[in-house]
């Protein structure tokens, strides 16, 4: 299987990156820090296919990203107040939320009780978000290599592993989002990031 490339602002591309998702298969694009690697989200072998391809150990959890917040009702069994404040707060942006995960979401995606969450900065992903609905999407890299920047960088690690790369030029690479676990009360910061800690306890 070769991969395909194609330009993420092109109608046609996002159709088709739609079609492969629905497909079962593997679309990696750009966000607002690396470039991301998406499978269905109620799909069990496409998110096997995720671990496949990166070489990934099957017991780290993968990531679940969401283009509206009222999406998040639909990957969380329930949403906590703290949840819903810090969302309506910082999404879209550098935020990851853990929440208590929806029961009937494929084991492997994450094997314990929660899930964790986010929704980009990113109008482009936003779009295929909107369209296809909460996708698993985790880093599209080989486990333990570089993090993806540019579609080539996707390229030369994950060529003939996936279906298709919507090429969106360089990302910044920036500062990795700030995971907040709501799960618990009070909320714990578990991953200093983006956000601030005197800005999420501000929030709170």
């Amino acid at each position: 299987m070769k991969t395909r490339v194609l330009p993420i602002n092109s109608f046609n591309s996002l159709k088709e990156a739609l079609l492969v998702i629905q497909a079962g298969g593997l679309v990696a694009f750009p966000t607002d820090t690396v470039y991301g690697l998406a499978a269905d989200l109620h799909s069990r072998s496409a998110i096997d296919r995720i671990y496949q391809a990166k070489g990934r150990d099957m017991t780290k959890a993968i990531p679940v990203l969401i283009g509206k917040k009222e999406h998040l009702d639909q990957v969380a069994s329930t949403v906590p107040e703290s949840a819903r404040k810090l969302a309506d707060k910082f999404w879209p942006g550098g935020l990851t939320l853990i929440v208590p995960r929806q029961p009937e979401l494929p084991e492997n995606l994450s094997s314990g009780p929660t899930v964790a969450v986010r929704m980009p900065d990113y109008e482009p992903v936003l779009t295929v978000l909107h369209h296809c609905g909460p996708l698993a999407v985790t880093s599209a890299n080989l486990s333990g290599q570089a993090n993806p920047l540019s579609a080539e960088d996707v390229l030369a690690q994950l060529d003939t592993r996936i279906d298709l790369i919507l090429d969106g030029g360089k990302v910044t690479g920036g500062i990795p989002s700030t995971i907040v676990d709501c799960s618990v009360e009070p909320p714990i910061i578990t991953r200093h990031g983006a956000i601030s800690d005197e800005d999420i306890f501000a929030a709170l």
